[in-house]
């Protein structure tokens, strides 16, 4: 139980990292930003569902945690990327794989 609720959590931090990326490049309170913040959900709702983990109280404390960490490390990631003079857009994999065209393309 507790090895697949931690495999669980991991699953849903590493899937709301490219969310809070996308979130940290819009407006804040408007429907992207919404969205950002409730498009996982519907999926960790499956996640819980499929792999039996349930909806007891102390599950909460992990997947809460894991959703909101996910979110921030993706914010933390747009901003360092902007703050080093790069051309950020809402898409991390895009950003990402721009990032690694460019330094191949210097070398």
């Amino acid at each position: 139980m507790w090895v697949k609720l931690v495999l669980i959590s991991v699953l849903i931090f590493v899937m709301n990292i490219p969310f809070g990326y996308w979130r940290a490049n819009v407006r804040k309170f408007s429907l992207q930003w919404a969205l950002a913040i409730h498009l996982p959900v519907p999926f960790i709702i499956l996640l819980r569902i499929y792999s039996e983990v349930g909806f007891q109280w102390f599950t909460y404390v992990f997947f809460v945690s894991a959703f909101f960490l996910g979110q921030r490390i993706g914010a933390i990631v747009h901003r360092r990327m902007k703050s080093a003079g790069m051309l950020v857009s809402s898409n991390l994999l895009r950003d990402l794989f721009t990032c690694r065209s460019l330094s191949r393309s210097e070398n």
